[in-house]
């Protein structure tokens, strides 16, 4: 049976022969897994990708576990982490400054981020991580960037409104992040099972900041960016406004899609200190697992304190959690 390969795939397959790094191959490779038809006559060609695929990814992790330091490797603390994403001087480093306390560098000329730096934003008993990047810019991105930002669970992409670039600002980021394959649309859209099943592709939710909103043409600015881009949501954010922090952080953690749960051993009061976090629809199990990978081998039932019928009410093991319940674990 032909192959019958499209137009698509021969520009994935020139882009894997152009490409000079490990990364630019891996990124051919998704790409023509992604658009080669799906068909018998294509079935072992898939197979010869995902190996080159997997290859190219292992030799990857080799030489990450060799190397001595990558000053673009952010290691993940917290309950997710939140790489910042923009062009220079649109509030990123104001903004980790401002929730954490990691002393980033603010300056009024561009550039001042030249590598990754990390913070811990305190919310609701727990520590998110935060991440200030270099800036893009219409020349592209520092090597390494792309790393970073494929390393995250959400990225916040600041966008200074009260500049007269806001409209150039807001589409060449977005343009540089879905050519990149880091977002996959601007409309909401999930991309296909069987392509993230084929490419072992990351796409990642994302969070738009109009920073700046204190300042008048932010103000002005910022319906300007609404209409032009009437599908997106741009959350006001302004460091010198202690209200749009608290929606921001509210956002930064509904957008994890993660929840708190307590726990509380028979007897006794519960520990509303030091939550475990989880994934919006995991169970009573997956909690047992988070505790001790043996655990839910012994675990028989659990009570529950919070999203139950009535408190204390006894539930299966597969009964789903939400967000500030506490449970009772009984083995």
């Amino acid at each position: 049976m032909p192959a019958n390969l499209t137009p698509q795939y021969h520009a994935a397959e020139d882009s894997f022969k152009k490409a000079s790094t490990p990364e630019e191959k891996i990124e051919a490779l998704q790409e023509m897994l992604a658009v080669i038809p799906k068909h018998k006559g294509t079935e072992k060609l898939q197979a010869e990708l995902k190996r080159r695929l997997s290859k190219l990814r292992d030799e990857g992790e080799k030489k990450s576990k060799g190397s001595t330091y990558n000053p673009f490797y952010v290691e993940k603390q917290g309950a997710g982490q939140v790489v910042i994403v923009g062009y220079p001087n649109t509030g990123k480093s104001s903004l980790l400054s401002t929730l954490t306390r990691a002393k980033a560098k603010v300056a009024e000329y561009p550039f001042t981020t030249s590598i990754p730096l990390a913070g811990m934003l305190p919310y609701r008993d727990i520590y998110i991580q935060l991440v200030d990047t270099p800036p893009i810019s219409q020349e592209g991105s520092p090597p390494g960037l792309l790393n970073t930002l494929r390393g995250g669970d959400l990225l916040l992409i600041t966008i200074d409104a009260a500049s007269d670039l806001c409209l150039e600002q807001a589409g060449e980021t977005l343009s540089f992040l879905l050519d990149k394959k880091i977002i996959y649309d601007l409309g909401g859209k999930n991309p296909p099972a069987e392509e993230i099943e084929l490419t072992g592709r990351k796409y990642l939710p994302f969070i738009l900041a109009a920073t700046k909103l204190d300042l008048p043409s932010g103000r002005d600015n910022l319906p300007i960016l609404q209409e032009l881009y009437p599908n997106l949501s741009f959350l006001e954010v302004s460091v010198n406004d202690e209200n749009s922090l608290e929606t921001l952080k509210e956002s930064i953690f509904q957008s994890l899609e993660i929840i708190r749960v307590y726990t509380k051993a028979p007897g006794k009061q519960a520990d509303m200190k030091t939550p475990f976090v989880l994934r919006q629809g995991e169970t009573v199990v997956d909690l047992a697992y988070s505790i001790h990978r043996d655990f839910p081998n012994r675990l028989r039932n659990a009570r529950i304190w919070g999203s139950a019928k009535f408190e204390g009410q006894s539930v299966a093991r597969d009964y789903v959690l939400e967000d500030g319940d506490i449970v009772e674990l009984n083995v």
